[in-house]
């Protein structure tokens, strides 16, 4: 067995929890780390603080500290034989990526929208994300903790693009989303078919919030998809999945329960991302778009706009027919819109 792989995070984000299930369930050793303490003494530091930190070796060996849960993804795939997250064929793969990238990039915003709009939901962040770096302080030191992060993470909702008049569309926007995938969990256990694909471990990140800590998601969870919060609770550690070859969806006669899940992400994502992107190119300083028929305001977000990028080159780089496959699924859904 190889060296396990050094990782650093926290229960409360979702992007650790996606990272630590996709290398439960592709079996790949690995040693966690809390985000305090000795652990973390003389390893690289991230040019930015997100979680959760890798610690890979670059091209000269020297441990880089890496934090992009979706390139990292794919280097698991291209160092770590078996158990692939990335469906064979090109167009499926496709489809993949574009999911994940909605959950990641989208579903985190109901994410942060409830966490930090609600009292209770508030109440509870504040007093427990303090305590997974630190259990050893004084009740005040530790109230202190909350109360700032609180305000910080508060004052990182116009990245987010949740304030009062984009919060219901992203709450209607999730409701949409539980039913949709609720209703797409009584044909087949995963996204894709009958094993789990990248994209099943971003939504269940998302998710592992949404439905498990934040009173008032959890409680709308539950109540609109009971499924979805049984998903989530499965998807843990699937480590003792054993995945076919074939257990793929074919991409020739994919369900009509995926296609309104693409239909959901094509009625709300394309509209912030293409927004976002212009402001981004012009250096405007809001983004202002028309979600669902309703107004969307945000303040830009640069990396956003390099998410949308890379999705374009990885439909450019498609070989022509599953190009046109793609675009055959996606034209119906209203994704289109992303690669005009």
């Amino acid at each position: 067995m190889s060296d396990p792989i050094a990782l650093s995070g926290a229960p409360g984000s979702p992007y650790t929890r996606k990272m630590l299930a996709v290398l439960r369930y592709r079996r790949i050793a690995y040693r966690f780390l809390p985000p305090s303490g000795q652990a973390l003494a003389g390893l690289p530091q991230p040019k930015v603080a997100l979680l959760p930190t890798f610690y890979l070796p670059d091209e000269a060996g020297e441990l880089q500290a890496v934090t992009d849960s979706t390139p990292i993804i794919r280097r698991l795939e291209r160092e770590h034989e078996g158990r692939s997250l990335i469906p064979a064929d090109p167009a499926l793969a496709f489809l993949n990526e574009l999911i994940e990238d909605y959950a990641d990039e989208w579903l985190t915003k109901a994410m942060f929208h409830y966490r930090w709009a609600y009292e209770a939901d508030i109440a509870k962040a504040a007093a427990i994300l303090p305590c997974w770096r630190g259990f050893c302080v004084p009740d005040q030191e530790l109230a202190a903790r909350g109360a700032m992060f609180a305000e910080r993470q508060i004052g990182r909702l116009r990245y987010v693009g949740s304030n009062a008049v984009t919060g219901p569309v992203i709450e209607a926007a999730y409701v949409r989303f539980l039913k949709a995938f609720d209703a797409h969990l009584t044909r087949q256990p995963y996204l894709l078919g009958h094993r789990p694909a990248a994209c099943d471990f971003a939504v269940f990140g998302q998710l592992t919030q949404l439905a498990e800590f934040d009173p008032t998601p959890m409680a709308l969870t539950l109540k609109t998809a009971p499924r979805v919060t049984a998903w989530v609770g499965m998807m843990e550690d699937q480590s003792g999945v054993e995945p076919a070859q074939d257990g793929w969806n074919d991409i020739n006669a994919l369900p009509e329960t995926l296609i309104a899940l693409l239909t959901e992400i094509g009625r709300v994502y394309p509209p912030v991302m293409l927004a976002n992107a212009r402001a981004v190119m012009t250096g405007a300083s809001e983004v202002e778009a028309v979600v669902d028929g309703q107004a969307w305001s945000q303040q830009p977000f640069p990396y956003q706009a390099k998410c949308l990028q890379w999705l374009r080159a990885s439909r450019a780089d498609l070989e022509s027919g599953a190009r046109a496959k793609v675009d055959s699924i996606l034209a119906p859904t209203g994704c289109m819109a992303l690669f005009a």
